[in-house]
This record gives C-alpha cells, structure tokens and sequence, in this order.
C-alpha cells in the first residue's frame, strides 16, 4: 500500500467516525428537544395553577393588610425623623 492509499484510508475513516458521532449528537438533540417541549407544557400547566399572595385573600383582608403596612411607614417614617 502507498502512503496516498494509507492517508486515503485513514480520511475514510476518520470521516465516517465523525458521521458516527454526527448521528449520534443528532439523535440526542432530538431527545432532548422533546424533553425540552415536555417540560415547557409541564411549566404552562404548573403556573397556570399558580396564583399570586394577593388573589387567594379576600379584598377585606387586603385592605386590613394595606392599614397594617401603612402604619408600619408611620412609625418608620416618625422613628427615622426622630
């Protein structure tokens, strides 16, 4: 065998190496790719769930919770004046 022949040989070999690996990165970015989807719809369906501190009490309480937070300022805002 030639050295061209061997280098010829070794191209050949080293190129369907890297279409081997090619492949197999492919199949896993496919796999990956579907995961992926799966767990956005997973996330849409948790936050679709989900309700912020405010929305689960009543609108009494929010106002009682708006005077208690208002006073706290007061008593900041007269501690800091101080």
């Amino acid at each position: 065998m030639s050295v061209t022949d061997i280098q010829k040989e070794t191209f050949i070999n080293l190129l369907e190496q890297i279409r081997t690996h090619l492949q197999t990165i492919q199949k896993q970015n496919k796999e990956l790719s579907r995961e992926n989807l799966k767990l956005k719809a997973k996330l849409e369906n948790i936050q679709k769930d989900q309700t912020d501190i405010f929305s689960s009490i009543s609108e009494s309480e929010r106002i009682t919770m708006r005077h208690q937070v208002n006073g706290l300022i007061e008593k900041l805002d007269k501690h800091l004046g101080e």
